[in-house]
């Protein structure tokens, strides 16, 4: 027996029983193993699904160019079908992306575009913009869009959660997932709910995205979006391809408990695999541990392998840099807040006070920056180098008011981000960041309080 081509290999991938990481865990813990996969992903299941409906439909046609937005592991699924098929590719990632798939993309033939992470999805620097602009421009081209594309959990629905019914001969009681575009998660969700409405499901999504909350509450909260370093999990939109419906129970994993999860992993259980499946199986098994009886059966999705990471969680220097080292405490933006000087409470100014007012109390509290409010939202800020500049070219500037002077707001960042996130954003031309405690109150870091904790660290 042989197989016409490398894109019929796809599927079928094995369940694994997880033996030491889940320790003091009652029930049975099985690993969905993605990167048996041709292209080492469970995107190999959904890209194939994409381009066999695009040609259906005729929207792809022979000789055309496949052009997506992706995080690495979606192109290469494209790729492959690409290569079986006889199409052109180019995709748009995300500065954060590791190495290893831009390198794998374009040892694929595809040709690879690299895009700035921290800017909004409609900025039209953004990746998600720049496929779209090109689909636009390129004659005869697709535009997958895998965050709204239905056949990506049409794919799941048809094969995944299938799979995973048969492997368990019907005993699944639960089923996690990482959430990024929702096809894994919602597609195999649907078919097992499908067969068993017994069956709970739980979205793993990241500290920077907004699933869990708009999930519990059904408020998109922009305040919920953070810069975050785990790849393939966790949004800032909310993509077609989530259906909360068939989601029970969000669990949000930090970057450092991801990172080192997925090193235990391949460490402890020999599965060498990638962040965003030890993101998977650390907020599982989060869990689990509350939740889980002797009789239950829990199938985690593991999405992708560990050669995307060479460089990242497998590299000890770079886990060191970012203070995700298992035997060490890292500083992350809650420690610095305990540690500020002062009652915490955050000096602000109105938008109504005049500039004159928000120097002199500048000068009396020994501060350079100042979240400006409106009385119920942050709309801006100041910091005192930018208005020194100011009033030098235009000395009459103190009498105006703030509103008229004052810049953009700080950005809020998470509570959990590390040193290296605040120091990435801050180098942003942001003069300082700002977060939410766990009372929800609001607080400010700027880069002096970042260098200090470095020299504390």
């Amino acid at each position: 027996m042989y197989y016409n081509s490398i894109i019929e290999t796809i599927g079928n991938t094995p369940l694994v029983k997880l033996n030491s990481v889940t320790k003091g865990i009652k029930g049975t813990v099985l690993a969905k193993v993605e990167y048996f996969n041709p292209g080492n992903s469970m995107k190999d299941r959904m890209a194939l699904k994409m381009v066999e409906d695009a040609e259906k439909a005729g929207i792809l046609k022979p000789g055309g160019t496949i052009i997506e937005g992706t995080s690495g592991n979606t192109g290469m699924g494209l790729a492959l079908a690409a290569i079986a098929k006889g199409y052109k590719c180019i995709f748009t990632l995300s500065d954060k992306q590791s190495q290893e798939k831009i390198n794998i993309l374009r040892a694929m033939g595809a040709e690879v575009i690299v895009c700035p992470t921290n800017v909004s999805p409609e900025d039209p620097r953004s990746y998600y913009s720049v496929a779209r602009k090109l689909n636009k421009e390129i004659e005869n081209s697709f535009y997958p869009n895998q965050y709204d594309n239905l056949s990506n959990a049409q794919a799941h629905y048809e094969t995944t959660g299938p799979e995973i019914w048969e492997q368990t001969e019907g005993k699944i009681t639960h089923y996690a997932a990482g959430v990024g575009t929702g096809g894994s998660m919602c597609g195999a969700a649907k078919y097992l709910k499908e067969q068993n409405a017994a069956i709970v499901t739980v979205g793993i999504d990241t500290y920077g995205s907004v699933f869990k909350k708009y999930k519990e509450t059904g408020i998109f909260d922009e305040k919920e979006i953070y810069p975050y370093l785990t790849e393939g999990i966790g949004e800032d939109i909310l993509p077609k391809n989530v259906d909360f419906s068939v989601i029970d129970h969000f669990v949000k994993v930090t970057d450092k408990d991801g990172a080192i999860m997925t090193r235990r992993l391949a460490r402890e259980e020999g599965l060498f695999v990638g962040w965003s499946c030890g993101s998977a199986v650390q907020g599982a098994l989060e869990w689990a541990k509350e939740n889980l009886k002797e009789e239950d059966t829990m199938v985690i999705i593991l999405p992708d392998h560990g050669t995307r990471y060479l460089n990242k969680v497998y590299n000890d220097d770079w886990m060191r840099d970012h203070g995700f080292e298992e035997s060490r405490e890292f500083a992350t933006a809650g420690d610095i807040v305990k540690n500020q000087n002062g009652n915490g409470k955050l000096i602000t100014i109105s938008q109504e006070a005049n500039v004159g007012e928000a120097i002199r109390l500048m000068n009396t509290r020994g501060i350079s920056q100042l979240p400006v409010n409106d009385g119920k939202e942050f709309v801006g800020s100041l910091t005192d180098s930018k208005i020194l500049s100011k009033l030098i070219e235009e000395p009459a500037l103190r009498d105006k008011k703030v509103a008229e002077v004052m810049d953009p707001p700080f950005q809020f960042v998470s509570i959990h981000n590390t040193l290296d996130v605040l120091s990435s954003v801050l180098k942003n031309k942001n003069q300082a960041v700002m977060v939410r405690d766990e009372e929800n109150e609001p607080h400010i870091i700027t880069q002096h309080d970042i260098l200090m904790a470095m020299m504390n660290n």
